[in-house]
């Protein structure tokens, strides 16, 4: 039979052991650095006077291999070689936009700069039912990305560009360009947690 101190001590035990799982799946207590980078996306031509939060969290920037990864996969595949590819990739961190849970990036580069640094990020985006069931055109705008310009010197000139429902292309010199569904969101107010 269980008595109250036998309950007790088991509970304790349960708290121990979730309490040390969490612990060890947390980067901030497992020792891995994570940065956070949140902005405001200020809409662009039709979407003009709309505002969104945006939350960049980057536990780790993606390898050379995994640039290279996507090129090949483009060229074999085209965009939806990129999506499959993405698919496969271990996420290297995560993007959410106000009022959605966001997507894990499976690419996320950073490019040194002479005023601090540039970051690409690149997600699949979540298609929502409306564009399935209306079978839209939207649903090939399967890709979610931003570039943002950290600048060290003067956090008030960092600027970006987020394009929430894209299809990426790789140009002539392995770098991406973006075709989008809708217009592109400015992204301001930059704040690097690092």
């Amino acid at each position: 039979m269980f008595t109250l101190s036998k309950i007790s001590r088991i509970a304790t035990g349960i708290l121990l052991v979730l309490a040390l799982t969490l612990a060890a799946s947390t980067p901030a207590i497992s020792g891995e650095k994570r940065e956070t980078i949140s902005a405001t996306a200020r809409g662009t031509g039709t979407q003009l006077g709309g505002s969104v939060g945006v939350t960049l969290i980057i536990n780790q920037f993606s390898t050379p291999e995994d640039r290279q990864t996507l090129i090949q996969a483009f060229q074999k595949g085209q965009n939806q070689g990129l999506v499959d590819a993405l698919r496969k990739m271990k996420a290297v961190g995560h993007v959410a936009i106000t009022g959605t849970i966001g997507s894990d990036c499976g690419y996320i580069r950073m490019i040194p700069t002479s005023t601090g640094r540039k970051i690409v990020f690149v997600t699949n985006r979540w298609i929502r039912t409306p564009e399935v069931r209306a079978d839209s055109q939207s649903q090939a705008f399967n890709l979610t990305a931003g570039i943002l310009d950290i600048n060290d010197q003067d956090k008030s000139k960092s600027s970006g560009v987020l394009y929430p429902a894209a299809q990426i292309t790789i140009n002539n010199e392995g770098e991406p360009q973006w075709d989008l569904r809708a217009n592109a969101w400015q992204l301001i107010d930059i704040i690097d947690w690092k």
